[in-house]
């Protein structure tokens, strides 16, 4: 190899690795960005969360301690109305009973944005206790099973509670399902959480892309709070299997 051709040799190297450099480094430079844009997503959406739960649990204790006693009043004091009238009596009997649904419902209300259950007894009671409470108009029959539990943090135990709220609602309302089975168990190293249910099933990512995709990006991004990953097999006509994986 003469003279000439050992400078073109080297400034072929020289150039090639200028370019690979510049390209490596545009390569980091991306990976970084995709790492920053996805720390501050979580950030985001960790922040919208912890939000909406405060909020939820300051409506529910609303609800509980200050609209609670003020209707259980009400109540008390027609109660306590002397009337002889036949027809006020039944007018009154109607509006206490009345008060008794409104009271009710209020209850509901406030355990389905805050449930006594989760923060008293942890998780698994919660579920069981949300399952037991579902109407039999639903048409759904929910079996939830849990194998081992091991000590989460409230945050977890929050989102996994919204997580398994959301697919049975989303089941109830589009899967037209008759069974849905809740299966939440734990290894050394990962948390599993698995639905499976016997519904019409549906397309993935059409239902993302529509309103009814809402509660799939809520799944998703609770998910997303637990450094975890959402694995869903659905067929139309085969039902859906929910796979979250969360690391311990």
């Amino acid at each position: 190899m003469d003279a000439s051709q050992t400078k073109i040799y080297i400034a072929i190297l020289i150039t090639s690795f200028i370019v690979g450099s510049i390209l490596l480094y545009f390569i980091i430079s991306l990976v970084r960005q995709q790492r920053q844009n996805n720390k501050l997503y979580q950030l985001k959406i960790a922040a919208e969360i912890t939000t909406l739960e405060n909020e939820r649990q300051r409506i529910a204790a609303d609800l509980h301690d200050e609209l609670g006693p003020v209707l259980s009043a009400i109540k008390f004091k027609l109660g306590s109305i002397d009337i002889n009238d036949p027809e006020d009596i039944v007018q009154m009997d109607e509006s206490c009973s009345y008060l008794d649904d409104i009271i009710t419902r209020m209850r509901e209300i406030s355990n389905d944005l805050m449930p006594t259950a989760l923060l008293n007894k942890g998780l698994v009671a919660a579920v069981n206790e949300f399952v037991s409470k579902l109407p039999s108009s639903t048409g759904l029959t929910v079996n939830f099973t849990c194998i081992y539990l091991p000590p989460l943090s409230k945050d977890h135990i929050i989102n996994l509670y919204r997580v398994i709220q959301e697919i049975i609602h989303n089941t109830i309302k589009h899967a037209e399902a008759k069974n849905l089975t809740i299966n939440l168990e734990a290894s050394d190293s990962k948390l599993y959480l698995v639905t499976r249910d016997d519904g019409r099933g549906f397309d993935y990512h059409a239902a993302t892309k529509a309103y009814a995709g809402l509660g799939l990006r809520n799944i998703l991004s609770r998910t997303d709070m637990m450094n975890g990953q959402l694995y869903i097999d659905s067929k139309m006509g085969k039902g859906s299997i929910f796979t979250v994986e969360i690391p311990l």
